[in-house]
């Protein structure tokens, strides 16, 4: 049985993705009206909601007794999805004080698999699944291919009443993402 440790990891030894510019047409996007399951048991309609919500991509959570893919730790962008995770959930209250009124994980995981995620990281927001890449699809999402999965790759968008305002991308080291998106919802001049 193999035993990851997903929640440390060395930034030093892990490659940094490039700003590929995959993820620059997003600012100022409708985002469409699709219903992605959530770990909360529903669904959930980012285009309909109102306020802020604060939705961060990333591939894949990794579990403690199952092996990551091979070479996942040298694909830039695919390691700390964990660490991520873990920073929205240490930060979550930091984010709605900053002007958020909402967090979610999102991935093409399926719901059933990133409720693991959820428990096992005591995760106080809902995980989202497009594990039918309507969403990614729609929006045109950067994605990437391991394993023969389709995977999103790591970016934070900002969301105001269904319209995409601020997108972080691409995010390293994935820990310090909450921190620059708090950062950024401060900004007297973020609107």
């Amino acid at each position: 049985m193999a035993v990851n440790n997903l929640e440390s990891v060395d930034w030093s030894q892990i490659p940094e993705p490039p700003d590929d510019g995959a993820a620059a047409h997003l600012t100022g996007m409708e985002l469409p009206p699709i219903a992605l399951r959530s770990t909360s048991g529903g669904s959930v309609d980012l285009a309909s909601m109102s306020g802020c919500s604060v939705v961060y991509a990333y591939p894949m959570t990794g579990r403690p007794d199952v092996a990551l893919p091979d070479g996942w730790e040298q694909i830039p962008g695919a390691r700390g999805c964990t660490p991520q995770s873990c920073a929205y959930r240490d930060l979550v209250a930091e984010l709605i004080s900053a002007g958020a009124d909402r967090v979610f994980g999102l991935s093409t995981q399926d719901s059933d698999y990133q409720q693991e995620a959820a428990d096992r990281l005591h995760l106080p927001y809902e995980l989202l699944s497009d594990d039918s890449l309507a969403l990614a699809t729609a929006l045109d999402l950067p994605t990437m291919e391991v394993d023969h999965n389709k995977l999103l790759r790591r970016l934070t968008m900002v969301i105001n009443d269904g319209v995409i305002v601020r997108v972080f991308y691409p995010i390293f080291p994935p820990d310090q993402d909450p921190r620059n998106v708090i950062e950024w919802l401060t900004e007297p001049s973020k609107r």
